[in-house]
């Protein structure tokens, strides 16, 4: 639903030719999801599928058949986004495919990975979460388990996805890639992980989201609002003493090293609270990220949208359809050579080109 659509959009915009193929009648179910349309464009399925062309194939018959591996014939990849058992009955992976092209690419996107036991087992970005200790590290600790805010699973293998498959097409040669959402969430999981790997060191959660080493990095209560503050070294935390009010903080044995802070959690994070919870977040920001000390307010997306951090990024764009403009976040990655352009998503079977085709 999300991380292949989101893989492909990602090389769309960087210039691929990306073709989508849909079975006519069983179409992305993408393209419904949400109540929100521009024109016959869906908000939700535009937000992963702009600048790409679809075209109807149905790989159940001959004559699909024959079209797909005319496409596999001419094109560097192929994507894929379903069950392993899918996947190899329709011929998808590269062993099925290299007689039609031997430099054919083949990226297989799945739950659990294209082979293995669990390779067949129904998988969304939520069974991932909870599955990989995520929704488990989420959340107060006292109270349950918590899904994050957006689909952490699939938009990270999505970037996966396209990060093995660019690697694979530098170096020249055909073969199949095999990215799990399962797998891709582990491996983001790296020092956490590896702490118990190594040491036996169970990860757990900490008030404010706090971080599991450096105190105190973890969100506080202002008089208005919420505040993230994340202290790193021993020199930020004298400027943020100093600047509080609290000078005798930078010589206090409990809080002068990060040894120290990490040592008496407990302490530092209640001391640093009662203070800012005298002023606004605002005011905060104002005063501490003059200093370097690395500080925001929390901000809702809406908020985030609106502000003038996304406008210097050129990061809302508007995409034009013949129905009207669709407004969505553009590509993060910025090239200097390439004139980022946005085209519409494709209607079902409409096989529109966005324009740009030096790979496909």
């Amino acid at each position: 639903m999300l991380a292949g659509p989101y893989c492909g959009m990602l090389l769309a915009d960087l210039g691929a030719e990306v073709i989508k193929i849909e079975a006519p009648g069983r179409e992305d179910i993408g393209r419904q999801i949400g109540p929100n349309y521009i024109g016959p464009h869906n908000v939700y399925f535009a937000s992963l599928n702009r600048n790409k062309r679809s075209i109807g194939l149905d790989l159940m018959s001959e004559a699909g058949r024959q079209h797909f591996h005319e496409l596999v014939s001419d094109s560097h990849a192929l994507l894929t986004n379903m069950r392993p058992s899918a996947i190899h009955k329709l011929g998808l992976t590269y062993d099925a495919l290299r007689v039609h092209n031997e430099k054919i690419v083949c990226l297989a996107l799945t739950g659990f990975g294209l082979e293995g036991p669990y390779a067949d087992k129904p998988a969304y970005d939520y069974v991932i979460q909870a599955l990989a200790g995520i929704m488990a590290l989420t959340g107060d600790p006292e109270g349950p388990p918590v899904k994050t805010g957006y689909s952490v699973v699939d938009n990270s293998a999505g970037i996966m996805g396209a990060l093995g498959l660019t690697a694979k097409l530098v170096e020249g040669r055909g073969g199949q890639i095999d990215v799990s959402l399962y797998d891709t969430m582990l491996s983001q999981l790296n020092y956490l992980a590896s702490a118990y790997l190594n040491a036996g060191q169970k990860a757990e959660r900490y008030p404010g989201g706090g971080h599991p080493y450096i105190v105190p990095a973890q969100i506080f209560e202002t008089r208005n609002g919420h505040l993230a503050l994340f202290i790193t070294h021993d020199g930020f935390w004298a400027d943020f003493s100093r600047e509080i009010g609290r000078s005798e903080w930078v010589e206090d044995p409990r809080f002068c090293s990060m040894e120290a802070r990490a040592a008496n959690r407990e302490a530092v994070i209640t001391n640093v609270q009662e203070v800012l919870s005298t002023d606004t977040t605002d005011a905060w920001v104002e005063r501490l990220g003059p200093l370097g000390v690395v500080v925001a307010g929390v901000q809702s997306l809406d908020m985030a949208l609106e502000s003038d951090l996304t406008r210097s990024r050129e990061m809302v764009v508007s995409v034009p359809t013949e129905h009207g403009e669709i407004r969505m976040v553009g590509n993060p990655i910025k090239l200097q050579d390439h004139v980022q352009t946005y085209g519409p998503p494709p209607l079902a079977g409409e096989g529109s080109c966005p324009g740009q085709s030096h790979l496909r």
